[in-house]
């Protein structure tokens, strides 16, 4: 029976994606909206790709019931032309996480997943592209609610269903590269392993106060060893 639940981000933690992601974004929104609004422009680390897409929009001046009439084709037109668009060339996986990841899978005491603000297919191709999918049996995704805060709950609860143990605070470990990383294992009371892998540098990750801070996920040996490490150690 594993001890620790590890929810890993996608963007900037796994693997950071190249100009591709924000292009299909823009040209998802135009097709169907008429206009990319601030896409080119607006801020994507951490976010959720639902929020991104009505905070984008609504700097347009459309309304939020305008914006959820075309939303579900909007997210669906978007996931099509990233499937059609992304290529291996896209997708570079950060240092030393398939090592990683393979070290975590052999582990009894750990069972991994995602917490990621990427719709599911979109952000299970980014997986599969670089080859590490597998590694993943389940994750909260943007699909399964509105506030990255609400995303713990949901993989506790997948979790369970695939163990039969329902992990509770500080046995839930976030792994990501953002404050919305921190503070979404802040919420939940889980533990928080910030890693400076994506556009967030060590100084700024370090304001946020996240229980463990990383330049990078390269020494599995660290890494797990702060998973496992107990509250009063």
């Amino acid at each position: 029976m594993p001890r620790k639940l590890v929810l890993f981000d996608i963007d900037g933690t796994l693997l950071n994606v190249g100009p591709v992601n924000r292009r299909v974004i823009q040209d998802a929104l135009l097709e169907v909206y008429g206009t990319e609004g601030t896409a080119a422009t607006h801020s994507f680390a951490g976010r959720m790709d639902n929020v991104i897409i009505h905070e984008v929009l609504e700097d347009t001046g459309l309304t939020r019931t305008e914006i959820e009439a075309k939303f579900e084709r909007a997210k669906q037109t978007y996931i099509d032309l990233f499937r059609k668009r992304a290529t291996k060339d896209d997708i570079t996986l950060t240092l030393g996480i398939h090592t990683l990841l393979e070290r975590l899978q052999a582990h009894s005491g750990i069972i991994v997943g995602l917490l990621t603000g990427n719709f599911e297919a979109s952000g299970r191709h980014k997986l599969q592209i670089p080859g590490i999918n597998h590694f993943f049996p389940f994750g909260a995704f943007a699909d399964d609610a509105r506030h990255r805060n609400d995303l713990p709950a949901v993989a506790v609860e997948k979790a369970w269903r695939i163990t039969g143990k329902r992990f509770t605070g500080q046995d839930v470990v976030v792994i990501g590269d953002t404050e919305h990383d921190i503070s979404c294992a802040r919420a939940h009371n889980a533990r928080s392993v910030a890693v400076a892998t994506g556009t967030y540098s060590l100084d700024r990750l370090k304001g946020h106060r996240p229980d463990v801070l990383l330049e990078n996920l390269n020494e599995p040996d660290v890494v797990i060893r702060e998973i496992l490490r107990s509250p009063t150690t």
